[in-house]
């Protein structure tokens, strides 16, 4: 089902739907817990954000563009995971959540984002970084972990590397609609590309990627042109509002988050789905524009 984006008003059939769950005449579907990753560089047009369009045929998303990320895995709960940067005591203030959760939502993160897009926030020290992923020996490490043969864990202690919990920065976090068949809890958290890396179409979900300017992104969603869940354009509008990746960066050391999930809210004589207070005014003046 795809949501419109904000404030754009709902149809009355998605309207009706949502108040069954409301009065309990439907049960929602149990969320799962997720992490997606604002992979960045610089650009002349403010930071420019690595996005994947999903395959059309995907049940949850189909034909959308999205930034890498996807479910926890049970094996990104291991204790003994390599680890560097803020501990996940430090991460569980910030996300809201239990300190396991917290490791498990990090490591899930840096998994994925190497997972879809070939990139490794790891390296063999707490001040060092993998310069170089392309290799036939890490592709098929990639797709060992992509194939849940090999897990995080392994992946790290093989290559004597640790996971750089300091390379990520703390975005925001969204829950799916209660009306919704398939739903996440979904921390977003924000990165700058590692120098000497490169991203790699390699995600076996998408159909195609692309670096753009978040704010372009944020643009041509607007007119039409490119199709983004509201969370993700909403991120794209707010991301796209800073200068750098370093100013986002900036910005995330001093976040913490609290899971936000949309409901319904009356628009004019209509309904649309409610978004965060924090981004009201810029999606204002984004409609006054």
């Amino acid at each position: 089902m795809r949501i419109p984006l904000p404030p754009v008003p709902l149809p009355e059939r998605l309207v009706e739907v949502a108040r069954e769950f409301d009065d309990g005449r439907q049960v929602p579907a149990e969320p799962r817990n997720a992490a997606t990753v604002i992979l960045m560089r610089p650009s002349a047009d403010g930071p420019e954000v690595y996005y994947l369009r999903r395959h059309v045929s995907m049940d949850f998303a189909g034909g959308m563009c999205v930034y890498p990320g996807g479910g926890v895995d049970p094996r990104d709960f291991d204790a003994a995971v390599g680890w560097a940067g803020p501990a996940p005591a430090e991460w569980a203030r910030r996300l809201g959540c239990d300190e396991e959760t917290a490791r498990a939502l990090v490591c899930a993160a840096v998994r994925e984002t190497f997972e879809e897009s070939g990139v490794l926030l790891a390296g063999t020290s707490a001040t060092s970084v993998v310069a170089d992923t392309t290799g036939d020996d890490w592709e098929a490490d990639r797709v060992a972990l992509e194939s849940r043969d090999l897990s995080m864990t392994d992946f790290l202690t093989r290559r004597g590397l640790v996971l750089r919990s300091d390379l990520l920065g703390v975005w925001d976090a969204w829950l799916t609609p209660v009306f919704e068949p398939k739903r996440y809890r979904t921390w977003f958290f924000v990165a700058l590309l590692p120098e000497g890396q490169v991203t790699r179409d390699v995600s076996t979900e998408s159909s195609e990627v692309t670096w753009m300017p978040a704010r372009l992104a944020a643009e041509q969603a607007d007119a039409g042109e490119l199709a983004l869940m509201p969370p993700t354009y909403l991120t794209s509008m707010e991301v796209g509002e800073h200068a750098s990746p370093e100013e986002v960066l900036a910005v995330a050391a001093s976040r913490s988050v609290e899971m936000f999930c949309p409901s319904i809210e009356p628009l004019g004589d209509g309904w649309t789905l409610s978004m965060p207070d924090r981004l009201r005014p810029l999606v204002a003046e984004r409609r006054r524009a």
